[in-house]
């Protein structure tokens, strides 16, 4: 598998890292188990930062399609195949169209929401 690395393209170098192993998963060009490079070597052979690399990695084991093992390396994930069509945007943006629908019918307005929306984020625990 190579990955193609297009800095003119508006999609984001590690959005970019993430969809191209994703379709070589779901297309089975590489397959549960299979090693990926390191953050550094991949960094080091793309010419890119390895913070972003490094971004990619985390957003792909956060969705179970790929599987870090410390100092043994990165692995596709055993189950990676069947969470490559999960989009969490898409996930994210339906529900909060959900929560913004239900706002406005019961009459807040755009800037309370805003507002709201700020203070959450601003005072999360987590």
């Amino acid at each position: 598998m190579e990955i193609v690395i297009d800095i003119d393209e508006s999609t984001p170098l590690f959005a970019q890292i993430i969809e191209q192993i994703k379709q070589a998963v779901a297309a089975s060009e590489i397959k549960p188990g299979d090693a990926l490079p390191s953050i550094r070597q991949l960094a080091n052979d793309l010419n890119l930062n390895s913070k972003t690399v490094a971004k990619a990695y985390n957003l792909l084991e956060r969705d179970n399609i790929i599987q870090a093992k410390g100092y043994r390396g990165t692995f596709i994930h055993p189950e990676a195949k069947q969470h490559c069509s999960v989009d969490i945007n898409e996930w994210v943006t339906t529900k909060l169209n959900e929560l913004i629908t239900l706002f406005k019918k019961s009459g807040v307005t755009d800037s309370e929401i805003r507002i709201a929306f700020g203070n959450v984020m601003n005072n999360r625990k987590i």
